[in-house]
């Protein structure tokens, strides 16, 4: 099972970058597929969440209206495109998957120890 994310990098504020979050080794489609990032310091947040079954997508405040979740189904890769970037955006980016039973839900509430598969996590700077 793997999860590998790229696409991370140094940008100004007000800049933009997608994230891409790669499956291989499981049931693509028996899987939500959420992003978690850990800024310098700070506690593992979880940031959004899609659904495989339906669609339905989660955001937390902080990214809502700049932050967009997309899914493709015949490359087995979730994307996170992150536009009008923030300082506060700053942090490791990580891709997990939680199995649809749990969905989404297990990001919206925090709970990323309930998550069944993470990736190892790129690195996103937004600096001056």
């Amino acid at each position: 099972v793997q999860l590998v994310e790229s696409g991370g990098g140094v940008v100004q504020p007000g800049g933009s970058l997608r994230l891409s979050c790669a499956a291989t080794g499981f049931s693509f489609d028996d899987y939500d597929i959420g992003w978690f990032r850990q800024p310098p310091g700070k506690e593992r947040e979880g940031v959004s969440c899609i659904s495989r079954s339906n669609d339905i997508t989660y955001y937390t405040d902080s990214v809502k209206g700049r932050f967009t979740i997309s899914s493709d189904n015949a490359k087995n890769t979730v994307y996170l495109q992150l536009n009008n970037l923030k300082p506060e955006d700053t942090a490791v980016y990580y891709c997990a998957a939680v199995h649809k039973f749990r969905g989404c839900t297990v990001v919206a509430e925090q709970f990323y120890n309930a998550m069944d598969y993470w990736g190892k996590g790129t690195l996103v700077t937004v600096s001056a």
